[in-house]
């Protein structure tokens, strides 16, 4: 039988390894530092802006991180056996410019070389999200960034609801609802961040309620306020991204311009009936919803849920689908459905996609911005209920 020290040595014989010092100018020569103890060695200290992939999920992590196989990588452990598997491994992988550090961190660190004390997550927080955690795509980094991120979400009725609940459980360290209106008996049937307890509450004060006992952990901000060309340039500066629940023409050609001046990416949704619809109007990036619609419709042509009527579990899906492109942006994620819009028709259970393509005519640019006059639009369409 081959003892653990034999396969030790022999694989020892198949990678390079490297003294600390050699280690130390091949990382301040652009090498990525590649750290594969466990999470709470890890926590415990590391080298400098180093990678953390536990030994046990390296194969399964380490092409989402790192695609390229001429990537240059130090990979390091306690003492330097770990590493020695681990950098056999990426060999295996196909990676070619791999070498494992001997004596590890423990001889890096009793060397007196830099070395600091990682961001990490605590005991509770890597419970609440290891399912996050197991994703490559995410991982601690990823849910690091959604603790550091920042979303406003423009009405807390039939989308807010279901993409504030989705937010708030992914993690996003702070949310912002904006809504004037209280809950209504007839808010119920779609809603679902509000009950019958709250009836007449205003509803920005019932979404705190119910984020706050759904994730108590993250920073709630409510604006119980109508939005206006007199405050929607302070309501949305400093947010990473915007959510769009509005229901009526006025708040999104206000919304429109002021995330356009301020640069800010709005996930857009909007439900009619059976039929639902989501994009991202990113203004540095590509259309906005000028360009989508250029001129607001006549408010005989825009009838409100109030008049058309919705099916309740429809903005349910909508307003999931504006969570998920609201985290893909934060973690620039995936395909982003930027210049793309997405429908949906409940009664056929069927999605198309469109394109967007930014309108030349269109003088609301994110490069025209110091221009932008942030004005009312309340004459072309009478505001509507959620």
């Amino acid at each position: 039988m081959t003892s653990y020290g034999d396969l030790l040595a022999a694989t020892r014989q198949q990678i390079r390894e490297v003294s600390t010092n050699e280690a130390a100018r091949l990382v301040n020569d652009g090498h990525i530092s590649l750290d594969v103890r466990e999470p709470e060695e890890f926590d415990q200290g590391a080298l400098v802006d180093a990678t953390h992939i536990p030994r046990g999920h390296l194969e399964s992590q380490i092409e989402q991180r790192f695609p390229d196989r001429d990537t240059k990588i130090v990979v390091y452990c306690a003492a330097g056996a770990r590493s020695a598997f681990a950098a056999k491994t990426l060999v295996e992988l196909g990676y070619t410019q791999v070498v494992s550090m001997d004596g590890g961190f423990t001889k890096w660190k009793s060397e007196g070389r830099e070395w600091s004390m990682p961001e990490t997550l605590t005991r509770h927080q890597r419970n609440r999200y290891q399912r996050h955690l197991l994703l490559p795509e995410v991982g601690e980094e990823g849910q690091r960034e959604l603790f550091g991120s920042k979303v406003l979400i423009l009405g807390a009725g039939g989308l807010g609801s279901p993409a504030a609940m989705y937010l708030a459980a992914a993690g996003v360290g702070t949310l912002g609802v904006v809504d004037m209106d209280v809950v209504d008996e007839s808010n119920l049937q779609r809603q679902v961040i509000h009950n019958t307890g709250r009836l007449g509450q205003s509803k920005v004060e019932s979404a705190k309620q119910t984020i706050s006992a759904l994730n108590p952990d993250i920073q709630i901000k409510t604006y119980d306020t109508r939005l206006g060309a007199d405050n929607v340039l302070d309501l949305l500066n400093g947010w990473h991204a915007i959510v769009d629940g509005a229901d009526n023409f006025p708040s999104r050609y206000l919304l429109n311009d002021a995330s356009v001046k301020l640069g800010i990416p709005v996930v857009h949704g909007s439900i009619f009936r059976f039929e639902g619809q989501v994009t991202v109007f990113d203004p540095v990036n590509g259309p906005t919803y000028r360009d989508y619609v250029p001129v607001p419709p006549p408010p005989e042509l825009a009838p409100s849920c109030a008049e058309a009527g919705v099916l309740g579990v429809l903005p349910g899906v909508i307003g999931s689908l504006q969570a998920l492109e609201t985290i893909k942006l934060v973690l620039q994620l995936g395909d982003s459905l930027i210049g793309r819009l997405l429908a949906f028709d409940a009664l056929d259970m069927s999605f198309r996609e469109y394109k967007i393509h930014r309108d030349p005519k269109n003088p609301v640019t994110y490069d025209n911005r110091d221009r932008i006059k942030i004005v009312e639009y309340d004459q072309y369409c009478s505001p509507a209920l959620s």
